[in-house]
């Protein structure tokens, strides 16, 4: 790849791995669109290692704390509030898991086309702008139960659908079930470091068994601006949830899933 592709290519994987407008989307379309190489499995590693750095670097003390919960009270047989809370993360990241090792050749094979894009972005949008304004939002992440995290991981799994977006649908759930938009948020996030460490994981054991060779300076640089745009993006996301809401994010899905039908069609 040229080096401007890989810039804009890992600035976009960093930006839309966690706002609710879908990463898998954005980079389908540059080679759909705009004819670029598709970028390749290392870099796809590459920028995947990235995010999830930058999502356990940012929420680092939240991780600690959560682990060391879960770790001790395991230990104990016992439940309390944080080791619940990481309960809830490992139980919702099971649909998502089954359902990517089950129907991943499928999803592959039917489901990557720019229609199918277009489609999901206008109806998970739709369902977003409908689950934040019908939403009490009133619960705070404490409050989330294990039925919750089987709700929320079921609607994960929905995301291996491109175009729908993971932090999207999740959110989506999250308010649909009463909890406020920044607990919404940040359940997504933390959500979000085993299911993307699983797939990073999938992609080098499928790389390593390709035995493809490595382009350095490409997965060097793409780690590099996915991580720093991730974390950008993470931070900018959550201090400005509250005051802008989701809106502008379900209107700029509708435009973009509307433009590509007109394109595509």
């Amino acid at each position: 790849m040229d080096l401007w592709h890989i810039v804009v290519l890992a600035i976009i994987q960093g930006l839309t791995e966690f706002l609710p407008i879908s990463s898998s989307a954005h980079l389908i379309l540059p080679s759909q669109l705009l004819g670029w190489p598709d970028q390749g499995l290392a870099f796809d590693v590459a920028v995947h290692v990235g995010t999830l750095m930058a999502v356990v670097w940012y929420f680092r003390r939240d991780v600690g704390r959560l682990s060391q919960a879960w770790l001790l009270d395991t230990l104990h047989r016992r439940v309390g509030a944080d080791s619940g809370l990481a309960w809830a993360i490992i139980l919702a990241t099971i649909p998502a898991g089954l359902a990517g090792l089950l129907l991943n050749d499928v999803i592959e094979s039917h489901l990557r086309s720019g229609l199918v894009i277009a489609l999901t972005t206008i109806v998970f949008g739709l369902a977003l702008w409908w689950a934040d304004a019908r939403s009490r939002r009133v619960r705070m992440l404490d409050s989330l139960r294990l039925r919750d995290a089987v709700v929320i991981g079921l609607a994960q799994a929905i995301a291996l659908i491109p175009g729908t977006s993971r932090s999207g649908i999740t959110m989506t759930a999250a308010l649909f079930l009463g909890f406020n938009r920044d607990s919404a948020a940040r359940f997504s996030f933390l959500l979000s470091i085993p299911l993307i460490a699983a797939a990073g994981l999938l992609k080098t054991i499928e790389l390593i068994e390709l035995g493809e060779g490595a382009d350095w300076l490409s997965i060097g640089l793409g780690a590099a601006l996915s991580f720093i745009s991730a974390v950008i993006c993470i931070h900018l996301f959550l201090r400005f949830l509250e005051r802008i809401g989701l809106m502008p994010y379900v209107i700029y899905r509708l435009i973009l899933g509307i433009l590509l039908w007109i394109i595509l069609w």
